[in-house]
């Protein structure tokens, strides 16, 4: 069936009726204009009258174009037009995203992007930490401020409030890393452009590093006392004292990382982002073998209801506790935890005369400046290799003088 068009009283104008559709107790109306560009004939469609287009609407549409066209001034045609009015409403709206990414505060972007991802990437205890830093000294100060608008000196203030508040200088620079983050995560999303502020504020100083190590018979009671509370407990403890392995690296290991054949444990993505091999000692090795082994995918330690383990249980500090390791204690360097057990296998490891460098791939530390901590327990060593030194010293100096004495009384029997 063909279509039907009719002219109207405006030159260039016409319509054509829906078979069906009705508008103002009328057939639907489609309007069209014809005029000319560059000598050629051109038609281009309006619109119904149902969307609000009528014969006067479209003459002083066509009235315009033409006006354009003698002119050479502005679109001349309606697809440029339209074309025209396409690119300026995308970018009204791209500039409109652009003002809405700026004006996001810090506490939309933390709670809507950065956060939901960090908690399907982190561990449990990092991302609870995060949260907790967040909600207690991030958002009073920064949380309702857009990126664009957080300066240094509201860092400062972040410092100073936990300072003032008695955190530690180490909880205060997590602080500042969990903001940094979320800038950085920020600008690669393109929400934020700059640096993060805290580029330019000085990190709190502070000494970290645990000093207390367990005694032979410390670490024998500890271990007792532990096996008498849950033996899967007892057995990472063991781990960790005889392989100096670190909690997060015990949750990992799967059956697949233990080679009984040569006596060791593959521990891979460490904490230094690199894998290391540790060695059993043979209660470890013993120990081991009495639990599995298990298939290479299979975690070696599992909760309860057999999935991965999150933390350490409570249970360890219960008997830390009883044994009274921590009483009177303040100072959390000096306080006995489970990383207290592999401080220790490397506080043994030094005093029985192993070189730092050894300890320090032992460890799986990335650099050897994170195992001098421990070279003031191989002061006996050093002692001993420098009273060797000497002894050497004073052995070539008598010989040397037994020469010169020998050359001295050959020239005077001449």
């Amino acid at each position: 069936m063909s279509v039907r068009w009719h002219n109207t009283q405006y030159t260039g104008v016409r319509y054509r009726e829906h078979p069906s559709r009705k508008h103002a107790r009328k057939p639907d109306r489609y309007f069209a204009i014809r005029y000319k560009v560059d000598g050629k004939p051109k038609e281009e469609a309006l619109g119904w009258a149902s969307e609000g287009w009528n014969a006067e609407k479209a003459h002083i549409e066509r009235s315009s174009l033409r006006k354009a066209q003698n002119l050479g001034e502005g679109p001349q045609t309606l697809g440029e037009k339209r074309a025209l009015e396409n690119e300026k409403r995308e970018q009204a709206e791209a500039e409109k995203k652009r003002i809405d990414k700026e004006n996001i505060s810090f506490r939309q972007y933390f709670q809507q992007t950065y956060f939901p991802i960090a908690k399907d990437n982190k561990g449990w205890s990092s991302y609870n930490r995060e949260e907790s830093l967040f909600r207690l000294w991030i958002d009073p100060v920064i949380g309702r401020m857009p990126f664009k608008d957080i300066r240094p000196f509201h860092m400062e203030k972040v410092k100073k409030s936990m300072s003032d508040a008695k955190k530690a200088p180490r909880s205060i620079q997590y602080a500042l890393a969990v903001v940094r983050q979320v800038f950085n995560h920020a600008k690669r999303n393109g929400v934020y452009a700059g640096e993060s502020p805290t580029s330019m504020v000085a990190q709190p100083k502070l000494n970290n590093k645990r000093e207390r190590f367990l005694t032979y018979e410390e670490a024998d009671s500890l271990l007792a006392k532990v096996a008498t509370k849950s033996q899967w407990l007892y057995d990472m403890a063991l781990l960790s004292l005889h392989c100096g392995i670190r909690a997060g690296e015990i949750f990992d290991l799967t059956w697949g990382c233990v080679d009984f054949e040569n006596g060791t444990i593959l521990l891979m993505d460490t904490k230094s982002g690199k894998n290391r091999r540790a060695y059993m000692t043979s209660e470890v090795r013993e120990m081991l073998k009495n639990n599995g082994p298990g298939m290479p995918n299979e975690l070696i330690f599992k909760d309860i209801k057999g999935n991965k383990i999150a933390d350490i249980s409570n249970s360890f500090a219960r008997v830390i506790e009883d044994l009274g390791l921590n009483a009177g204690v303040t100072d959390r360097r000096l306080k006995v935890t489970f990383h207290t057990l592999r401080h220790t296998y490397a506080s043994w490891l030094v005093m029985d005369g192993t070189d730092l460098y050894t300890v320090m791939k032992l460890l799986g530390h990335s650099t050897i400046a994170m195992t001098e901590r421990y070279s003031h327990l191989s002061s006996d060593t050093l002692r001993e290799a420098a009273t060797e030194f000497d002894s050497r010293l004073r052995k070539r100096q008598k010989s040397k003088v037994a020469r010169l004495s020998a050359n001295a009384n050959r020239i005077r029997t001449d």
